[in-house]
């Protein structure tokens, strides 16, 4: 077994430094922060891509890469990844505030029209004492 032995002749560096060490103990904290929401306005069914859900941007901005739910009645019924997300017929990467795309959700293909599609993303935040 190793000892890590410390001198200090300052009291508030000892504090100093228990501290840091207990932060380090501590695990990272991961907070979701939603960075935009969806309103599912039509679903199209297609051979390739199975259920597309035709959508309006209401809030924030839908990015290919992030995580996202879908809510129906503001419950979530169901956590995942995007498929495909288009506009028109062209693959993006993200959609904005006002605008209209066609979301394909991986592994999930009973998206209803009324749903919301929320997209979010996972922020790790070191903990502090």
């Amino acid at each position: 077994h190793s000892l890590d032995v410390r001198y200090f002749s300052i009291i508030y560096d000892v504090i100093d430094q228990v501290k840091q060490v207990a932060s380090g103990l501590l695990g990272k904290e991961i907070r979701e922060e939603i960075i935009g929401v969806a309103q599912v306005r039509d679903v199209f069914r297609s051979s390739k891509l199975g259920a597309v859900a035709g959508c309006m941007v209401i809030e924030g901005q839908v990015r290919r890469n992030k995580p996202i739910r879908v809510l129906r009645d503001n419950v979530v019924v169901f956590e995942g990844e995007l498929e495909s997300l288009r506009r028109f017929k062209e693959v993006v990467e993200e959609v904005r505030n006002g605008m209209e795309c066609g979301i394909g959700v991986k592994q999930y293909n009973d998206v209803k029209a009324g749903d919301q599609i929320e997209c979010f993303e996972r922020i790790e935040i070191q903990r502090t004492l």
